[in-house]
């Protein structure tokens, strides 16, 4: 992996973490409403663990095989 690859994955590394931690505030606050969406809630659980998902594979890409 070259230098331009590792720098676009470590931007789209970051952009992933900061929607991830954008939805996790957006459940916490729909929690906390008391005319809370349960199906919206459980939507943005599902893309928050779609992220989670994507973010351990670019971490996967972005850290080198260690042969021990």
């Amino acid at each position: 992996m070259n230098d331009e690859d590792e720098r676009a994955l470590r931007e789209q590394l970051a952009r992933l973490q900061q929607e991830h931690r954008d939805l996790d505030a957006a459940i916490a606050a729909l929690g906390l409403s008391p005319s809370s969406d349960l199906i919206q809630i459980q939507r943005l659980k599902k893309r928050k663990l779609v992220l989670r998902d994507k973010i351990r594979r670019i971490n996967d890409q972005l850290t080198p095989d260690i042969i021990a």
